[in-house]
Formats: structure tokens, sequence, C-alpha cells
């Protein structure tokens, strides 16, 4: 007898073999189980081939839906990049040139919004290009410069300063700017080279100081065992430097530096003011006025808003913005880079003097 397993397959009820009765003789009982092994043998490839067949079947679905997934994502990733160059390029042509010329005449505004930084969205580089597209805009009957900004690089609000200067000399328009919520130290250096200044009544004017802070951590350092170490070429290179100390020579030094450019602040402003400004000590202090005791003090002509303005020069077209627009991926990367900055430690402004706010 075959020690391999009853097949059920071919065996009948009670365990007999369908084919004749379960002892019928040494010969047929041999030749019963031959034939059950062959067969046995092959329903068992055919069941392998089977599953074998199923397996196979499963790993070419499953890699047929994988690749459909990847041409998927292949093709959306490539839309949203055409899609994303596409909106950058439009967007910088547009930024690149004047904007589209109104049919009504209207008021030229540039705005100056934020942080003024070479860096930031308010920069000297920008604003100018918006005032020169303004200027020389057939339809446009006025410069104007639209602030709401706390101050920031005496650098950058200079040169704006200046060419709001340049273009009073060269005459033909009226330069004019409008004080949003704020106009600050910088911001205000830059409004001062502008013929006229309208701030609204409850407008924050002035801010004419220049500061520069840091903080001291030497003593907090040597307590908590923390040695500093800097190595420099020079005496005074890390006079600055927030965790070492500073002498009293260091110190007038720095305050010199402060009140030399303190001095090219006030020049400025009195030299775009002139005769307007009233003769008061408090003006170049540092303090900061609504609009309506800055008017009375001379920093501003007028109370009025840009709408008013608009009301009153130009009642047909209003404003037009040649503020100019920003490339989206240079934005991004700017502020990416200020991020990094601050997460590193490190300051993103450059110079450690400021015409702004605390």
């Amino acid at each position: 007898m075959s020690d391999r397993p009853q097949d059920p397959w071919r065996e009948g009820p009670g365990g007999k073999d369908e084919g004749g009765a379960g002892a019928s003789g040494q010969g047929a009982d041999s030749a019963a189980t031959s034939s059950s092994e062959v067969d046995w043998q092959a329903r068992e490839r055919t069941v392998q081939l089977e599953m074998m067949d199923r397996w196979v079947q499963g790993v070419v679905t499953e890699q047929r839906r994988s690749r459909r997934w990847k041409l998927f994502f292949r093709f959306l990733f490539a839309l949203l990049f055409i899609a994303s160059i596409a909106t950058s390029v439009t967007l910088f042509t547009l930024g690149s040139q004047p904007a589209a010329l109104p049919g009504e005449r209207h008021l030229g505004v540039v705005r100056v919004k934020g942080v003024i930084e070479a860096d930031g969205e308010a920069n000297a580089e920008r604003i100018i290009k918006g005032l020169r597209a303004a200027n020389e805009s057939p339809a446009s009957v006025a410069v104007v410069l639209d602030i709401n900004s706390p101050g920031g690089s005496p650098v950058q609000s200079q040169r704006v300063y200046d060419e709001l200067m340049r273009m009073r000399e060269q005459g033909g328009k009226p330069v004019i700017a409008v004080i949003e919520d704020l106009g600050a130290s910088g911001a205000y250096y830059m409004a001062a080279g502008a013929g006229e200044i309208l701030a609204a009544p409850s407008s924050l004017v002035g801010s004419i100081g220049v500061i520069s802070s840091s903080f001291g951590l030497k003593g907090p350092m040597e307590e908590l065992g923390i040695e500093r170490r800097v190595f420099t070429a020079g005496d005074n290179k890390a006079f600055l430097d927030p965790f070492s100390e500073i002498s009293p020579e260091q110190r007038d030094f720095w305050q010199n530096v402060l009140a030399t450019t303190h001095q090219q602040f006030i020049a400025a402003v009195k030299a775009g003011r002139g005769e307007r400004l009233k003769d008061d000590p408090a003006l170049f202090s540092g303090l900061i006025w609504t609009g309506e005791q800055a008017r009375a003090l001379g920093l501003v002509d007028r109370t009025a808003t840009l709408e008013e303005l608009a009301a009153e020069l130009a009642p047909q077209g209003g404003v037009h913005d040649y503020t100019p627009r920003q490339d989206p991926f240079e934005r991004f990367t700017r502020r990416f880079a200020g991020v990094m900055a601050s997460a590193l430690g490190l300051d993103a402004n450059v110079s450690p003097v400021s015409y702004r706010l605390p």
C-alpha cells in the first residue's frame, strides 16, 4: 500500500475507489495506486500553475497601477512647473514695465508698505522705478507716494528722498506724499522730499531720529561659565559684539556716529520742508505726532486722504498704481532667506543704524 494520503477526488463513499471494490486483488490495487499517484501529481501541478498565474497577474496589475500613478504625478508636477514658470514670466514682464496707461487722467501712485530695507518689498530701486514710470506717464496728473511704514534703512530712504527732490527741481507734475496709518522715521525722510505732504488726522507722523539697538550678555555668560571667543585684527573691530564689554571711548565714538547720521536726517527734512517747519526743538527729538499735530508743527501741509486728493486732482480717473510688481519666486526666496537668518540668529539688516521706530 502507498503512503500517499487518500485522494478525495478519486474516492467514493466509504473510502472505496469509484473504479471498483477496495480489495480486488494485488494487481488491481497496484494499478489503481499508480493511476491515483499520476492523477494527484497532475492536479498538484495544475493547482501550482494556477496559483503562479494568479500571483503573476497580481504583480503585473500592481505594476501597472504603480506606473499609472507615477505617470499621473509626473504629469501633475510638469503641469505645475509650467504654470509656475508662465506665471513668473508674466508677472516679471508686467513688473518690469510701466503700468498700462488708463484712458482717464489719474494720480500716479507708488506705494511704500512695511519696513524699508534693501532686500524687502519697500526698497529704493523698486520705489524709484515706480516713481519714474508715474512721472513719465502722459495720463498721470501728479506723482503720489502712498506711505504706510515705520521706516528702516537710512540709505534706502535717502535714495528715494533724492529722487523726489530731483523731480521737484525738474518741475512739471506735482510731487505729493500721502501718509496713511504710519509715516515715521525713514518713511518720513522719504516724504520730506515731496513738494506737499498729506496725512489723515489720526496718522502717526515724525520720529525724526536714529536708533541702534543691541544687548549685553557678558555678566550672565560669566555666571554660566560660558567663554566667548572672538578673534579680530583691530582693537575696535568687535566693539558692537553684544557678548563683549564696550569701553567709554567706544561708546562715545558710536554715539557720535548716530549723532552725525541724525544731523543728516535733520538737514534733509529742513531742505525739503523749508520755512514750513516750526521752530520747535522737539521736532527732531524722535517724538511722533498725530496728523493734526504734525500739521501744526509744519511736518504736514494739510490733513487729507488719498481718496480726497484723487477727487480734487483727478475726479474721473481716480488713482492708478505704478508700484512695480514683484516676481513671486523672488519674494519667496527673500522671505525664506529672512526666516532662515532669524532662525540662525543672524541679523538680516546689513546696517546696525536705522531710521525706524523701535
